[in-house]
């Protein structure tokens, strides 16, 4: 990589930033765990297509890790779907009832031929995936405490709001998480780191006036969402910003925020639209800076002996999924992949693990 080279550890000493977390939550890395299910890909008769938004590059990624030997088909965690119980940690009932019409739900989406579509349709072929890439951040959540680290090959759903969904997000997947595994007393705080190059605003607003998360947000200014939501570290971008300056905010900004927020979790949403073929961003970013950008985020973590749970976000040129693969890949080459082994009682194939 020709861009800052070495930037990939923590330039800040471990003594400057202080202790992060109490002991018993620090992590050492055993491996890195996937989390992906076929469940998570869209179905609408090809409808799906017409969106900016490439609902199979879940599909693609996990795919092309398996062409290319990273992982075994074993080696996928596959979580369970959201329940209500679940959902109501976050969302409101007049939230879940107004999913039940098409024309909401192509509003949330900004998908108007949605509206058109009978409602069973809508439930099966779209709404029960999203809820089963939710479940996947859940399963992510779960397996980063457990292990170090864990990739969610989707989720990421930062726009979506306790009363509405927003900006192609309809559940808030890292809230929901949040508040499960807090009622389960699974961890007390939280770190939200979000480099998509859109505000992660849903999730600013899910957890307002709460001092347990702690939401970072570095995003391009002078675009969606308008207007924003005030987090507790938002950092704006203007358009053309390129890898080196890209890296040198984050580096400036990231290593103090485990001294304010002692999380027990970091939770980062790797969306990668600052790419700058993005046709909804104007950042300048390199396929190389995005990896970069995330090898600094998921290695500083593991400097620091706190989990982390990777959700993939947005992006949404041609190129977006080759780019979160090559990330991916990656992380999995520098970091023991969690094997799974067969269960002799059954038939060859993926495992089944709960997400709930």
């Amino acid at each position: 990589m020709k861009i800052l080279a070495g930037i990939v550890c923590c330039l800040v000493p471990l003594a400057a930033i202080g202790q992060t977390t109490p002991p018993d939550r620090r992590a050492r890395v055993t491996a890195v765990a996937l989390v992906y299910s076929k469940s998570y890909e869209i179905n609408l008769a090809g409808l799906e297509r017409a969106h900016p938004f490439d609902i199979h590059k879940y599909e693609k990624i996990a795919g092309q890790l398996l062409q290319d030997g990273i992982v075994g088909t074993r080696d996928f965690h596959e979580p369970g779907e959201l329940t209500r119980e679940q959902l109501l940690l976050v969302h409101t009932p007049g939230f879940l009832k107004s999913l039940e019409d098409p024309k909401n739900v192509a509003t949330y989406l900004e998908a108007p031929i949605v509206g058109m579509l009978p409602p069973p349709l809508v439930e099966h072929g779209m709404l029960k995936s999203f809820r089963c890439a939710s479940g996947g951040t859940i399963l992510a959540c779960r397996l980063a405490l457990k292990h170090g680290i864990a990739v969610n090959i989707g989720g990421g759903y930062h726009h979506a709001k306790p009363d509405r969904g927003e900006g192609f997000c309809v559940y808030a997947d890292m809230p929901i998480a949040i508040r499960l595994l807090q009622r389960e007393n699974a961890l007390r705080r939280v770190l939200v780191v979000d480099l998509d190059v859109h505000q992660g605003n849903g999730t600013i607003v899910c957890c307002r006036n709460d001092d347990s998360v702690f939401t970072f947000s570095m995003h391009e200014r002078d675009i969606y969402p308008i207007p924003k939501e005030k987090g507790d570290l938002d950092v704006e971008l203007v358009g053309g910003t390129t890898d080196k300056t890209y890296l040198e905010t984050l580096q400036r900004h990231l290593p103090g925020l485990f001294g304010r927020s002692r999380p027990d979790l970091v939770i980062f949403q790797a969306g990668c639209d600052p790419l700058a073929e993005d046709p909804l961003a104007n950042l300048s970013l390199t396929k190389a800076g995005i990896v970069e950008r995330d090898a600094y985020v998921i290695d500083t973590c593991v400097r620091l002996g706190i989990p982390v749970a990777m959700v993939l976000g947005g992006g949404y040129s041609k190129e977006a999924w080759a780019v979160q693969y090559a990330s991916i890949r990656r992380i999995l080459q520098t970091h023991r992949v969690l094997r799974q082994e067969p269960d002799p009682s059954t038939k060859p194939g993926p495992k089944k693990f709960q997400g709930s």
